[in-house]
C-alpha cells in the first residue's frame, strides 16, 4: 500500500510560476516539490548534487519541518507513523 499520495501535480492546471500572488505561489512550491520527489527525477539530482548541496537540501528540510511541523505532525504526516496519528 502506497503511504505518499502527489496527486496535486498530477490534477493541477492552473499557472506554474512565483511572484504572482500567495496562492499560485503556494501551489507552485507544492508542484515543484511535488515534481523533484519524482523517483527518477530525484534520483539524478541526487546524484549530481555536491556533498555541500545535499547537506543544504537536508538541512532546508528539517529545518522547515521542526518549524512548522508538531511532533504529531512530524511522526505522522511526514514520516507516515501509524502510531502517531
Amino acid at each position: 500500500m502506497k503511504k505518499y499520495a502527489h496527486t496535486f501535480v498530477e490534477q493541477y492546471e492552473a499557472f506554474l510560476g512565483f511572484g504572482w500572488d500567495r496562492k499560485t505561489d503556494e501551489n507552485t512550491v507544492i508542484c515543484y516539490l511535488q515534481m523533484i520527489s519524482d523517483d527518477e527525477v530525484a534520483s539524478r539530482l541526487a546524484n549530481r548534487m555536491t556533498d555541500e548541496e545535499l547537506e543544504e537540501v537536508h538541512n532546508l528540510i528539517n529545518r522547515l519541518l521542526v518549524k512548522h511541523f508538531t511532533e504529531e505532525e512530524y511522526h505522522g504526516l511526514f514520516l507516515k507513523d501509524e502510531t502517531h496519528k
